[in-house]
């Protein structure tokens, strides 16, 4: 089984950090496809995080970092505006990823995320911190994995680090434009022999209709933390749960 714990400082469920893969595995499909309804819960979470605002206000930081927010598959900088509006507000120096659509060749958006990163970081003269939305949030962790000493620490929300698209609602769409979705799965566990040791604080929800929760677990890696929130995949944008437990993570 997956052991879960209460975690009292954020009054939520947290996953411990190390999850049996192989259970993981044999669960491991892309959703059904009548789970895409579940997106229609969305409309609950702005609602929600207005009535929580007062308490989610409480979470300034006396440590401003310098955060790029990274936008999901087919998003861009507007997708990600309520949360950097809020992170801006907790007193960070907040940007989005300036790019336009995330449509274009994941490799080729990997590359010159990294080289923005080097020149962004040594202008600034310390770390960043990265937080992505979906495939945003494999970028950031892809960039955290072979710039070490770039990125401070990565914040993903529903992000699948396991097979990319093939466990996820858009699998069918990606075969049927010819994409080998097992070739991207296999590509990307050859990435993983560069292990990862950045801190990342993974957000993932089993009500997520577009990715399967299960691939958003991590357990090769030593510094990832696992918290599980109740939002649809696009409600997690702006999701109070989620933007409570980033606000708690940049106190650290």
């Amino acid at each position: 089984m997956i052991a879960v714990e209460p975690d009292r400082n954020t009054n939520r469920t947290k996953f411990v950090r190390r999850v049996d893969r192989r259970i993981n595995l044999l669960a491991l499909r892309a959703p059904a496809p009548q789970q895409i309804f579940n997106e229609a819960f969305t409309a609950l979470e702005l609602p929600k995080l207005l009535l929580r605002a007062p308490e989610l206000a409480t979470l300034k930081t006396r440590a401003p970092r310098h955060i790029m927010v990274l936008p999901g598959f087919g998003a861009g900088d507007a997708s990600t505006f309520p949360l950097r509006s809020y992170l801006s507000y907790l007193g960070h120096s907040v940007t989005g990823w300036d790019r336009g659509l995330n449509v274009q060749d994941v490799e080729e958006t990997l590359d010159e995320l990294k080289v923005f990163v080097d020149r962004k970081t040594s202008e600034l003269g310390v770390p960043i911190v990265l937080v992505g939305w979906s495939l945003g949030g494999y970028l950031a962790r892809e960039v955290a994995r072979d710039l070490p000493d770039r990125i401070e620490q990565v914040f993903t929300l529903g992000s699948p680090v396991i097979g990319g698209p093939k466990y996820t609602q858009l699998a069918p769409l990606f075969r049927a434009q010819g994409v080998d979705v097992d070739w991207i799965e296999q590509a990307i566990i050859e990435r993983e022999k560069n292990p990862l040791n950045t801190s990342v604080t993974a957000v993932f929800s089993k009500n997520d209709g577009v990715v399967a929760w299960q691939a958003c677990i991590d357990n090769k890696s030593p510094n990832v933390e696992h918290f599980e929130v109740t939002a649809s995949h696009i409600g997690l944008g702006i999701s109070a749960d989620a933007y409570r437990i980033i606000g708690l993570g940049l106190q650290d």
